[in-house]
């Protein structure tokens, strides 16, 4: 049984690390000379501007009246949580080095799996936890 790539959370995992990474060192630059507030409104821009054009071009749009008010709520709260977080990002960008910035950032994966634990009823092996752990100090020793 031969699995599509494209079909593999893995492989769109993986790439979202790479987009991310390319994310940072492209804001690094870019923020340089700018408000970081005012360049986070410019990636922003272009996201939406990108993101309508992907689901227009596929034909994916959907009724608002199709989507009930709890997932409305959690995509609204979920969007606000991504702005506050691009905004902290920038800032952060604009403060210190991409190459410190990004591995604290990345403290987000260590919190994902407490918050999966804690609000979501998920289960982490001994295993898990151990890399939790690596995940945190690694980022901690990269931050400083």
């Amino acid at each position: 049984m031969h699995m599509n790539i494209l079909e593999s959370w893995q492989f769109w995992a993986l790439l979202s690390a790479a987009f991310a990474a390319l994310t940072a060192i492209f804001a690094k630059v870019g923020v340089a000379d700018i408000n970081a507030d005012f360049a986070t409104l410019l990636r922003t821009i272009v996201i939406l501007l990108a993101l309508s054009l992907i689901v227009w071009s596929t034909h994916q749009f959907q009724s608002l009246h199709e989507i009930s008010g709890k997932t409305l709520l959690f995509l609204t709260l979920s969007g606000l949580a991504t702005g506050a977080s691009w905004l902290c990002y920038f800032r952060a960008l604009k403060l210190g080095n991409a190459s410190q910035v990004a591995p604290l950032d990345k403290l987000s994966v260590v919190l994902v799996a407490i918050f999966g634990v804690l609000f979501l009823s998920e289960h982490l092996s001994a295993g898990n936890w151990i890399g939790i752990i690596l995940v945190a100090t690694g980022a901690l020793l990269l931050a400083t």
